[in-house]
Protein backbone atom coordinates (compact mmCIF):
# COMPACT_ATOMS: atom_id res chain seq x y z
CA UNK A 1 0.00 0.00 0.00
CA UNK A 2 1.30 3.20 -0.61
CA UNK A 3 1.84 5.09 3.19
CA UNK A 4 2.73 8.02 3.72
CA UNK A 5 5.19 7.00 6.03
CA UNK A 6 7.14 3.77 6.32
CA UNK A 7 7.82 3.62 10.28
CA UNK A 8 10.34 1.01 11.53
CA UNK A 9 11.66 0.38 8.06
CA UNK A 10 12.03 3.09 6.30
CA UNK A 11 15.90 2.85 6.29
CA UNK A 12 16.08 -0.15 4.85
CA UNK A 13 16.27 -1.24 1.35
CA UNK A 14 12.89 -0.41 -1.03
CA UNK A 15 11.08 -3.26 -3.12
CA UNK A 16 9.04 -1.76 -5.65
CA UNK A 17 6.25 -4.01 -6.88
CA UNK A 18 3.32 -1.93 -9.04
CA UNK A 19 4.61 1.15 -7.58
CA UNK A 20 4.51 0.49 -3.86
CA UNK A 21 7.09 -0.06 -1.62
CA UNK A 22 8.09 -3.05 0.22
CA UNK A 23 10.34 -2.84 3.08
CA UNK A 24 13.07 -5.70 3.16
CA UNK A 25 12.82 -8.19 6.22
CA UNK A 26 15.39 -9.69 8.23
CA UNK A 27 16.23 -12.81 6.59
CA UNK A 28 15.36 -14.17 10.09
CA UNK A 29 12.11 -11.85 9.90
CA UNK A 30 8.76 -14.02 10.52
CA UNK A 31 6.12 -10.90 11.11
CA UNK A 32 4.89 -9.22 8.41
CA UNK A 33 6.28 -5.60 6.95
CA UNK A 34 4.48 -2.70 6.30
CA UNK A 35 3.72 -2.58 2.46
CA UNK A 36 0.84 -4.23 1.15
CA UNK A 37 -0.49 -5.20 -2.64
CA UNK A 38 -3.62 -3.60 -3.72
CA UNK A 39 -6.35 -6.29 -4.76
CA UNK A 40 -7.84 -5.63 -7.90
CA UNK A 41 -11.27 -7.27 -7.18
CA UNK A 42 -13.14 -4.45 -6.06
CA UNK A 43 -15.66 -5.52 -3.15
CA UNK A 44 -19.07 -6.55 -4.19
CA UNK A 45 -22.35 -5.46 -2.81
CA UNK A 46 -24.16 -7.55 -1.09
CA UNK A 47 -27.40 -9.14 -2.09
CA UNK A 48 -30.41 -11.22 -0.63
CA UNK A 49 -28.38 -14.63 -2.04
CA UNK A 50 -25.06 -13.65 -1.89
CA UNK A 51 -23.89 -16.06 0.73
CA UNK A 52 -25.88 -19.32 2.00
CA UNK A 53 -24.91 -19.08 5.62
CA UNK A 54 -27.50 -16.55 7.38
CA UNK A 55 -25.72 -13.80 8.89
CA UNK A 56 -25.01 -14.45 12.67
CA UNK A 57 -25.28 -10.73 13.66
CA UNK A 58 -28.72 -9.57 13.30
CA UNK A 59 -30.69 -6.17 14.09
CA UNK A 60 -33.77 -5.30 15.76
CA UNK A 61 -35.87 -3.39 13.89
CA UNK A 62 -37.12 -1.92 16.90
CA UNK A 63 -34.55 -0.44 18.20
CA UNK A 64 -34.08 3.16 17.20
CA UNK A 65 -30.94 4.51 16.36
CA UNK A 66 -28.54 6.94 18.90
CA UNK A 67 -27.05 9.48 16.38
CA UNK A 68 -23.39 9.69 16.37
CA UNK A 69 -21.64 12.98 17.65
CA UNK A 70 -19.51 15.01 15.65
CA UNK A 71 -16.25 13.67 14.92
CA UNK A 72 -13.68 16.14 15.26
CA UNK A 73 -10.90 16.94 12.37
CA UNK A 74 -7.77 16.39 14.72
CA UNK A 75 -8.57 13.10 14.87
CA UNK A 76 -6.10 10.09 13.95
CA UNK A 77 -6.73 7.57 11.56
CA UNK A 78 -6.17 3.81 11.79
CA UNK A 79 -3.09 2.94 8.99
CA UNK A 80 -0.69 0.10 9.69
CA UNK A 81 0.39 1.84 12.77
CA UNK A 82 -0.62 0.32 15.86
CA UNK A 83 -4.45 1.66 16.33
CA UNK A 84 -5.10 4.30 18.96
CA UNK A 85 -6.82 3.32 22.08
CA UNK A 86 -10.21 3.71 24.06
CA UNK A 87 -11.75 1.07 21.65
CA UNK A 88 -13.25 -1.80 23.39
CA UNK A 89 -12.80 -5.03 23.83
CA UNK A 90 -14.45 -7.22 21.27
CA UNK A 91 -16.35 -9.66 24.01
CA UNK A 92 -16.99 -12.66 21.42
CA UNK A 93 -13.25 -12.67 20.66
CA UNK A 94 -13.24 -16.48 21.17
CA UNK A 95 -16.24 -17.14 19.33
CA UNK A 96 -15.52 -19.53 16.38
CA UNK A 97 -19.01 -18.65 14.80
CA UNK A 98 -18.29 -17.28 11.33
CA UNK A 99 -18.80 -13.98 9.80
CA UNK A 100 -20.81 -13.61 6.90
CA UNK A 101 -20.30 -9.83 6.05
CA UNK A 102 -18.31 -7.42 5.80
CA UNK A 103 -18.00 -3.80 6.15
CA UNK A 104 -15.85 -1.30 3.28
CA UNK A 105 -16.16 2.44 4.21
CA UNK A 106 -16.84 4.55 0.80
CA UNK A 107 -15.17 7.33 2.30
CA UNK A 108 -13.57 8.54 5.50
CA UNK A 109 -16.11 7.59 8.12
CA UNK A 110 -15.57 8.09 12.19
CA UNK A 111 -15.06 4.99 14.37
CA UNK A 112 -16.63 4.95 17.92
CA UNK A 113 -16.32 3.16 20.82
CA UNK A 114 -20.08 2.36 21.21
CA UNK A 115 -23.31 2.81 19.78
CA UNK A 116 -23.93 6.91 20.60
CA UNK A 117 -20.63 7.02 22.29
CA UNK A 118 -18.07 9.01 21.09
CA UNK A 119 -15.75 9.03 18.26
CA UNK A 120 -12.32 8.22 18.91
CA UNK A 121 -10.58 7.38 14.89
CA UNK A 122 -11.55 7.93 11.82
CA UNK A 123 -11.35 4.98 8.62
CA UNK A 124 -10.41 5.14 5.34
CA UNK A 125 -11.32 3.08 2.18
CA UNK A 126 -7.81 2.00 1.77
CA UNK A 127 -5.09 1.10 4.41
CA UNK A 128 -1.50 1.71 2.31
CA UNK A 129 -3.65 1.36 -0.88
CA UNK A 130 -5.05 -1.78 0.05
CA UNK A 131 -8.83 -2.15 -0.10
CA UNK A 132 -10.12 -2.25 4.07
CA UNK A 133 -13.33 -4.39 4.53
CA UNK A 134 -13.35 -5.47 8.21
CA UNK A 135 -15.67 -8.04 9.37
CA UNK A 136 -18.81 -7.05 10.98
CA UNK A 137 -19.08 -8.48 14.61
CA UNK A 138 -22.34 -7.28 15.63
CA UNK A 139 -25.04 -4.61 15.47
CA UNK A 140 -27.05 -3.03 17.66
CA UNK A 141 -29.56 0.16 17.59
CA UNK A 142 -28.69 0.73 13.82
CA UNK A 143 -24.78 0.48 14.54
CA UNK A 144 -22.65 -1.71 13.24
CA UNK A 145 -19.52 -2.96 15.21
CA UNK A 146 -16.45 -4.58 13.31
CA UNK A 147 -13.08 -5.42 14.36
CA UNK A 148 -11.03 -3.50 14.09
CA UNK A 149 -7.96 -3.26 12.19
CA UNK A 150 -4.30 -2.66 13.39
CA UNK A 151 -5.63 -3.83 16.84
CA UNK A 152 -6.03 -6.99 19.30
CA UNK A 153 -9.52 -8.49 20.03
CA UNK A 154 -10.92 -4.82 19.74
CA UNK A 155 -14.39 -3.69 17.94
CA UNK A 156 -15.09 -0.03 16.63
CA UNK A 157 -18.38 0.79 16.04
CA UNK A 158 -19.66 2.74 12.56
CA UNK A 159 -22.93 4.71 12.60
CA UNK A 160 -25.20 4.21 9.28
CA UNK A 161 -24.00 5.46 6.22
CA UNK A 162 -20.47 5.27 4.22
CA UNK A 163 -19.55 1.92 3.71
CA UNK A 164 -20.85 -0.82 1.84
CA UNK A 165 -21.76 -4.17 2.89
CA UNK A 166 -20.44 -7.12 1.45
CA UNK A 167 -20.54 -11.09 1.50
CA UNK A 168 -17.58 -13.32 3.43
CA UNK A 169 -17.72 -16.74 2.58
CA UNK A 170 -14.54 -17.95 3.99
CA UNK A 171 -13.04 -18.49 7.63
CA UNK A 172 -9.41 -19.48 8.97
CA UNK A 173 -9.30 -21.21 12.10
CA UNK A 174 -5.88 -21.42 13.78
CA UNK A 175 -5.52 -24.17 16.47
CA UNK A 176 -2.22 -23.09 18.70
CA UNK A 177 -1.92 -26.45 21.22
CA UNK A 178 -2.34 -28.85 18.07
CA UNK A 179 -0.63 -26.90 15.21
CA UNK A 180 -3.20 -26.31 12.45
CA UNK A 181 -5.05 -23.56 10.29
CA UNK A 182 -8.07 -24.83 9.16
CA UNK A 183 -10.26 -23.10 5.88
CA UNK A 184 -13.96 -23.22 6.07
CA UNK A 185 -15.88 -21.98 3.57
CA UNK A 186 -19.78 -20.82 4.33
CA UNK A 187 -18.90 -22.88 7.87
CA UNK A 188 -17.94 -26.09 6.13
CA UNK A 189 -14.33 -27.01 6.76
CA UNK A 190 -12.50 -27.45 3.69
CA UNK A 191 -8.39 -27.93 4.36
CA UNK A 192 -6.22 -28.13 7.15
CA UNK A 193 -2.66 -27.71 7.24
CA UNK A 194 -0.08 -27.81 9.87
CA UNK A 195 1.48 -24.84 11.05
CA UNK A 196 4.34 -23.26 12.88
CA UNK A 197 3.68 -20.58 15.49
CA UNK A 198 4.76 -18.27 17.83
CA UNK A 199 7.80 -19.02 20.05
CA UNK A 200 7.75 -18.46 23.35
CA UNK A 201 6.71 -14.78 24.41
CA UNK A 202 6.39 -14.14 21.08
CA UNK A 203 3.14 -15.94 21.00
CA UNK A 204 0.45 -15.98 18.08
CA UNK A 205 -2.17 -13.54 19.49
CA UNK A 206 -5.23 -15.31 20.55
CA UNK A 207 -8.96 -14.61 19.45
CA UNK A 208 -11.00 -12.69 16.72
CA UNK A 209 -9.06 -10.88 13.89
CA UNK A 210 -8.83 -10.58 9.70
CA UNK A 211 -7.05 -10.78 6.21
CA UNK A 212 -5.47 -7.31 6.01
CA UNK A 213 -4.58 -7.81 2.59
CA UNK A 214 -1.28 -9.23 1.05
CA UNK A 215 2.65 -8.28 0.09
CA UNK A 216 5.22 -9.84 -1.87
CA UNK A 217 7.56 -12.37 -0.15
CA UNK A 218 10.98 -9.50 0.71
CA UNK A 219 13.29 -12.47 0.90
CA UNK A 220 14.03 -15.60 -0.49
CA UNK A 221 12.68 -17.25 2.85
CA UNK A 222 9.57 -16.69 2.29
CA UNK A 223 9.20 -19.30 -0.62
CA UNK A 224 8.56 -17.24 -3.11
CA UNK A 225 5.20 -17.04 -2.36
CA UNK A 226 2.80 -13.63 -1.02
CA UNK A 227 2.05 -13.04 2.48
CA UNK A 228 -1.16 -12.46 4.08
CA UNK A 229 -0.62 -9.85 6.85
CA UNK A 230 -3.40 -10.10 9.31
CA UNK A 231 -5.37 -7.13 11.06
CA UNK A 232 -3.33 -8.35 14.37
CA UNK A 233 -0.12 -7.33 16.15
CA UNK A 234 2.16 -8.86 18.58
CA UNK A 235 0.51 -8.66 22.18
CA UNK A 236 4.16 -7.37 22.91
CA UNK A 237 5.77 -5.72 20.59
CA UNK A 238 9.07 -5.13 22.84
CA UNK A 239 9.37 -8.55 22.74
CA UNK A 240 9.97 -8.86 18.78
CA UNK A 241 13.59 -8.18 17.08
CA UNK A 242 14.27 -4.19 17.04
CA UNK A 243 13.59 -4.30 12.94
CA UNK A 244 10.34 -6.12 13.38
CA UNK A 245 8.76 -3.45 15.90
CA UNK A 246 5.33 -1.93 13.88
CA UNK A 247 4.87 -5.21 12.30
CA UNK A 248 1.41 -7.28 11.22
CA UNK A 249 0.96 -10.70 12.36
CA UNK A 250 0.77 -12.53 8.95
CA UNK A 251 0.55 -16.03 7.42
CA UNK A 252 3.10 -16.62 5.38
CA UNK A 253 5.22 -19.77 4.27
CA UNK A 254 9.32 -20.71 4.12
CA UNK A 255 11.95 -21.52 2.29
CA UNK A 256 11.44 -24.82 4.13
CA UNK A 257 9.04 -27.20 5.56
CA UNK A 258 11.75 -28.51 8.85
CA UNK A 259 9.80 -26.51 11.52
CA UNK A 260 6.17 -26.97 11.12
CA UNK A 261 4.13 -28.59 13.56
CA UNK A 262 6.71 -26.59 16.53
CA UNK A 263 6.65 -23.05 17.72
CA UNK A 264 9.62 -20.93 16.33
CA UNK A 265 8.11 -18.01 14.30
CA UNK A 266 8.39 -14.21 15.48
CA UNK A 267 4.01 -14.96 15.98
CA UNK A 268 3.44 -15.35 12.26
CA UNK A 269 1.24 -18.28 10.85
CA UNK A 270 3.75 -20.46 8.70
CA UNK A 271 2.50 -23.46 6.02
CA UNK A 272 3.57 -25.02 3.32
CA UNK A 273 3.74 -23.46 0.12
CA UNK A 274 1.21 -24.88 -1.77
CA UNK A 275 -1.22 -24.11 0.82
CA UNK A 276 -0.31 -20.82 1.51
CA UNK A 277 -0.90 -20.62 -2.56
CA UNK A 278 -4.03 -22.14 -2.09
CA UNK A 279 -5.87 -19.31 0.29
CA UNK A 280 -4.08 -16.91 -1.95
CA UNK A 281 -6.45 -17.77 -4.21
CA UNK A 282 -9.26 -18.91 -2.67
CA UNK A 283 -9.51 -16.63 0.67
CA UNK A 284 -10.42 -12.94 0.33
CA UNK A 285 -9.12 -10.54 2.44
CA UNK A 286 -11.62 -9.21 4.91
CA UNK A 287 -12.33 -12.52 5.54
CA UNK A 288 -12.34 -13.43 9.39
CA UNK A 289 -9.52 -15.31 11.56
CA UNK A 290 -9.77 -16.93 15.08
CA UNK A 291 -7.01 -17.87 16.64
CA UNK A 292 -7.74 -20.88 19.32
CA UNK A 293 -5.91 -22.95 21.90
CA UNK A 294 -8.10 -25.94 20.22
CA UNK A 295 -11.32 -26.86 19.18
CA UNK A 296 -13.39 -28.92 21.00
CA UNK A 297 -14.01 -31.52 17.77
CA UNK A 298 -11.30 -31.68 15.38
CA UNK A 299 -12.46 -30.17 12.32
CA UNK A 300 -13.01 -33.28 9.55
CA UNK A 301 -10.53 -32.26 7.57
CA UNK A 302 -7.60 -33.03 10.25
Amino acid sequence: MGFDRMSPYRRRRVWVTAAIAVPVLLVTALLVGQALTPNSTAPERVVAAADPTPSSVEQNADESTPPAAPAPAGLPVVDYDPAPGGFPADPATMDTTPLTEGAHPTKRIAAYDAPGGRPRAFLEPTIRGVELTMPIADRQAGWTAVLLPSANRRLAWLPPGGFDTVPLRDQIVVERKVHRLTWYRAGKAVRSWEVSLGQSGQDTPLGRTFILGRTPPPESVYGGVDIYALGSVPDDPESVPAGLRGAHIGVHTWHNDDELGENTTNGCIRLTRSGQRELLAEVRPGSSVVVVDQLPTPPPTA
